[in-house]
């Protein structure tokens, strides 16, 4: 008797991106791997997206959501809350995020695929983007460390995961759903894969088109909200990991934490 493939989730946040979302929509209708199915929640946009959405309602992968009632506009908040509302929809014992301007190469979901197939003590992935902007797609000689893209990992667009791990996430992020505005839902679960369960694991591929508006390096260094970003997530990381002297000897958190008080 031939084995059953693994069903894939794909989970697609969109917010007026009706111009990329078939872009994005079609490069997971095209992926070698076939079983999967896509869920998307659309953040009550106001550009064509309802229209494009309309084109894939009769497709059986496809699954369709909203937010018809959105007060907040905080938007590492709100993606999260709609990553998190797909989440609890979706139906695969894996787990791919994908923002709506951004799409997969078709063999990604393929490759990841054998990663949690040969890994089994691997819980979450991350592959590496193709950034679509100028800037140069920068590969760190540690590429399995999250150190190394302080205070940002890779895009949600390029991480995957196990939806036992998601569960896990989710008990252990409660407190700090609502909190810490600017820290996106990636670099959250990132920190908790690699520092909480050591369970992180970085495929050195380039497997997501990503699109990136980034500024460089040294003009970030310079860059108020920036610098605060880089606090708060050394303060997320101290408070999801329940140790409160982790950061008491850590010179770059009390460097950025004094620079943080001269804006």
């Amino acid at each position: 008797m031939k084995k059953q493939k693994t069903l894939v989730s794909i989970l697609i946040i969109n917010y007026n991106n009706g111009k990329l979302l078939t872009r994005a929509i079609n490069s997971c209708l095209k992926q070698k791997y076939k079983n999967i199915e896509i869920l998307i929640f659309d953040d009550k946009s106001t550009d064509n997206s309802k229209k494009v959405l309309n084109d894939f309602k009769k497709n059986k992968r496809i699954r369709i959501g909203g937010n018809e009632n959105k007060k907040k506009k905080i938007a590492a908040l709100d993606a999260m809350n709609g990553y998190i509302r797909l989440f609890k929809r979706s139906k695969g014992s894996l787990i791919y995020l994908l923002d709506s301007d951004d799409y997969f190469h078709k063999s990604k979901v393929q490759k990841i695929n054998k990663i949690f197939s040969n890994r089994k003590e691997i819980d979450f992935v991350q592959n590496l983007p193709y950034i679509k902007n100028n800037l140069k797609i920068e590969k760190k000689t540690n590429k399995n460390n999250p150190l190394s893209f302080w205070p940002y990992l890779a895009p949600e667009s390029c991480i995957s995961f196990r939806k036992k791990f998601m569960n896990s996430f989710l008990k252990t992020n409660k407190e700090f759903t609502n909190s810490y505005e600017d820290i996106w839902l990636g670099f959250r679960m990132g920190v908790y894969a690699f520092f909480c369960l050591k369970k992180f694991y970085t495929i050195n591929m380039n497997l997501t088109f990503y699109e990136s508006l980034g500024q460089s390096k040294k003009y970030r260094l310079l860059n108020k909200n920036w610098i605060k970003r880089r606090k708060n997530s050394f303060e997320y990381l101290k408070c999801i990991s329940k140790k409160k002297n982790l950061l008491n000897k850590n010179w770059d958190y009390l460097i950025t934490k004094f620079i943080t008080k001269l804006y």
